[in-house]
């Protein structure tokens, strides 16, 4: 137990501070496990994206003994194709390779029943995801049938359409949840750093009452806000790097998979912990500071 008063004013001071980084922690936690919400969303929207695929099928005008010609008129036309901007992979699939997967989707593994290659030479394009959407999807395939050596482009329009909006329904949800609680990460920073503020309104008054100038007033609190935001901010990060480092293990996924937007959420939740732990403290102390005497037992 403290014996002096110095003794428990450090006491109170520690507690003060040890509330404050563990409010900042498991808020920015938060946050920061929404982001990693969001960014997987987003990956596995952009995935889900990607499996609908169109096929745009080879025009057969030309004689079908002349197979050398027609090879390499499709690889012409297979080349056009992959140089496309909307296009993020495109697979050959010849017609022997049509006529095995049209027997497995099939479930037929009878030989009569397929005597030749009857079914055409096609390209499988795999779109970019923001070439999905509804709107743009209708031009993709224009532009694919306009290419010479394509005489049809397969699509199940209403199918994309489905899916696109069902995703981007779900992004959104997730987009406000996340919103929602840097919001809530906000207000519970700065309610703890007004808390802390406020036991040391008289100190802060009585300073400015014998001639100290609030900028060198306001310096010490800035300082030690700095401080507490970062340490906050670094323990909210590992204990999130360490939930997500269990996850993806037990799931069997990469820790990181895209470095970029990793980075990008470590430097976010380290400038909100810091920014908001300062800007509260800034705002809280200046109260005090044009407060009078008689308001700070009223406050």
């Amino acid at each position: 137990m403290p014996k002096t008063v110095d003794d428990f004013n450090k006491s109170r001071l520690r507690s003060s501070n040890i509330t404050v980084v563990i409010s900042i922690s498991l808020v920015l936690f938060l946050v920061g496990l929404f982001g990693l919400i969001l960014i997987n969303a987003q990956k596995y929207s952009d995935y889900i994206k990607e499996q609908l695929v169109v096929e745009a099928y080879f025009d057969e005008y030309l004689d079908p003994r002349d197979s050398a010609k027609t090879l390499k008129f499709q690889e012409e036309t297979f080349a056009k194709i992959k140089e496309q901007n909307y296009v993020k992979q495109a697979r050959y699939i010849s017609k022997q390779q049509a006529t095995v997967l049209a027997k497995k989707q099939l479930g037929i593994d009878a030989d009569a029943l397929f005597e030749e290659d009857i079914f055409p030479a096609s390209v499988e394009v795999t779109l970019k995801p923001e070439f999905v959407d509804p709107a743009k999807i209708d031009g993709v395939v224009t532009q694919l049938k306009a290419i010479q050596g394509i005489k049809d482009v397969a699509n199940d329009n209403q199918l994309t359409i489905d899916v696109y909006n069902n995703l981007n329904r779900i992004l959104t949800w997730i987009l406000a949840f996340s919103i929602l609680f840097l919001i809530v990460a906000i207000v519970l920073i700065n309610n703890s750093i007004r808390l802390k503020i406020f036991s040391k309104r008289f100190i802060i008054k009585t300073m400015q009452l014998v001639g100290a100038k609030r900028r060198f007033i306001l310096m010490p609190f800035i300082k030690e806000a700095l401080i507490l935001g970062l340490i906050g901010s670094f323990i909210g990060l590992l204990a999130l790097g360490g939930l997500w480092y269990y996850f993806t293990s037990q799931i069997g996924t990469p820790f990181v998979q895209d470095t970029n937007q990793y980075v990008f959420l470590v430097i976010i939740i380290l400038l909100v912990g810091v920014f908001i732990t300062v800007a509260s403290t800034i705002f809280a102390t200046w109260r005090f500071l044009r407060s009078n005497v008689d308001d700070l037992y009223y406050s």
